[in-house]
């Protein structure tokens, strides 16, 4: 790879690793989601100053040139982005629901007037007790 395009790519990880640090100081992404980005900078970094295992990727893989292995490692790795977003999502929306649920019936026990009645009962997840109706 030529040395323009070594300098360049390498501005543009390094303007990327420093928008990924200033988001989380910010806090407008969190710790815990900023590692996989940090990741795909300094996977970026390693194959610009590493050209050659790129290409050795390339033979592995039995691709004609090494933009076709690139493409196939972003779509692989948006894949298993999505992934783990959606198993995220699942859980956020199981999650909710629950909450929802148990928001509703707490509603109902103080519309009934049973408020006095209501019994903490320990959360499963060791968080804050939920309350539930005596019977």
């Amino acid at each position: 790879m030529p040395l323009r395009q070594k300098i360049f790519f390498l501005a543009i990880a390094a303007v990327l690793l420093m928008l990924i640090i200033e988001l989380v100081r910010r806090r407008r992404l969190r710790v815990e989601y900023s590692w996989i980005w940090i990741a795909s900078g300094l996977t970026i970094v390693a194959l610009i100053l590493r050209y050659d295992v790129l290409i050795w990727l390339t033979t592995l893989v039995g691709a004609a040139i090494p933009t076709s292995t690139l493409f196939f490692l972003c779509i692989l790795y948006l894949a298993l982005l999505s992934l783990n977003y959606s198993v995220r999502l699942s859980t956020l929306s199981r999650e909710v629901k629950e909450l929802a649920q148990e928001l509703a019936l707490l509603r109902l026990a103080c519309e009934s007037g049973a408020a006095g009645r209501i019994a903490p009962v320990p959360a499963r997840d060791g968080g804050a007790p939920t309350a539930t109706r005596d019977a």
